[in-house]
């Protein structure tokens, strides 16, 4: 089954187009969890790596039943090494276990066999290769960054999310430049559409999705007229500003097309004034669980509202 049918199964399913980003910042970690690892212990990497897991999985096991999919930002693994890399496969592994999709955030774009090189570890079907579904792909260096990906999607049934117009305020540095009467990212839209018009699923959803950020309301709603057959990747929800009012256009007449993500606003919500009455830094988990429900009842009340509401 193609990527983009598993996840409209998935989220309707489960009626939730919701998805929880796996951003385990130093930051947002408890305090409980920072003196029970590093505290008396001491902070060497060993004990770094420990706290990751246990927060990351804790999450995943307060939002399995509800959210479709997970998104590991690649980054906050990354930093801490191989053995940082290690707990983002184990963190994969764990979620699929528990029938999540995955989507990795990875923002990779190279050429050649540099990007046949990322494609076979993200995307293969060695031992070696990440567990997971999806990931985010940057389109810069143009379609034979892309393309490796793109057959190792056809091939074992996994998912690209290109970055279109994405949720920074910056973006528009370079995605909102003019070129042909058209801005930048207007550009890499039609590329997506190029890419994905010959895979369309059974559900007319193509493997070629958009990473299309919810802080830009005007500019998301015209790209959904686009991009009709690309699942939308949605950023910049809570945290970052967006708000469920302003993504009803970046559905389809479906209500399907698009899953919204947070990270901070779910997995730092034991933080948030809302939360922090009923639940503490021991109960991040259960706060966790509280925001992502929170999330979903908001967003289906805005479709349910608009007639777009897919079930």
């Amino acid at each position: 089954m193609m990527f983009a049918d598993k996840l409209i199964d998935r989220v309707i399913s489960l009626r939730n187009h919701c998805i929880v980003g796996i951003d385990p910042s130093y930051n947002i970690i408890p305090e409980f969890l920072k003196e029970k690892y590093l505290g008396s212990r001491g902070g060497n990497i060993d004990n770094i790596v420990e706290m990751l897991y246990e927060f990351s999985i804790n999450i995943i096991e307060h939002v399995y039943d509800i959210v479709p999919a997970i998104k590991p930002q690649i980054a906050f693994f990354e930093q801490y090494g191989s053995m940082g890399l290690k707990v983002l496969e184990e963190v994969c592994r764990h979620a699929k276990k528990k029938d999540l999709l995955v989507i990795v955030d990875i923002k990779r774009g190279d050429i050649g066999s540099t990007c046949e090189a990322y494609a076979e570890y993200y995307f293969g079907n060695n031992e070696w290769s990440l567990d997971c579904d999806a990931v985010t792909i940057n389109p810069y260096l143009g379609r034979d960054s892309i393309i490796p990906f793109l057959e190792k999607c056809i091939e074992n049934d996994k998912g690209i999310f290109i970055l279109v117009k994405t949720s920074n305020k910056s973006s528009i540095d370079i995605q909102d430049l003019m070129c042909d009467r058209r801005k930048v990212y207007e550009h890499i839209a039609d590329l997506v559409i190029s890419l994905g018009k010959d895979y369309i699923g059974e559900k007319g959803y193509s493997p070629v999705g958009a990473v299309v950020g919810g802080t830009f309301k005007e500019e998301g709603e015209n790209l959904r007229q686009r991009l009709k057959n690309s699942y939308f990747l949605v950023p910049g929800y809570g945290a970052q500003g967006g708000v469920a009012s302003d993504l009803l256009g970046y559905f389809n007449q479906d209500g399907l097309g698009s899953v919204i993500n947070s990270s901070r606003g779910i997995i730092g919500a034991y933080r948030l004034e809302k939360y922090k009455y009923d639940f503490n830094q021991i109960s991040y988990g259960a706060a966790a669980r509280k925001a992502a429900m929170d999330m979903r009842d908001e967003i289906n009340m805005y479709l349910e509202k608009s007639g777009k509401l897919a079930w």
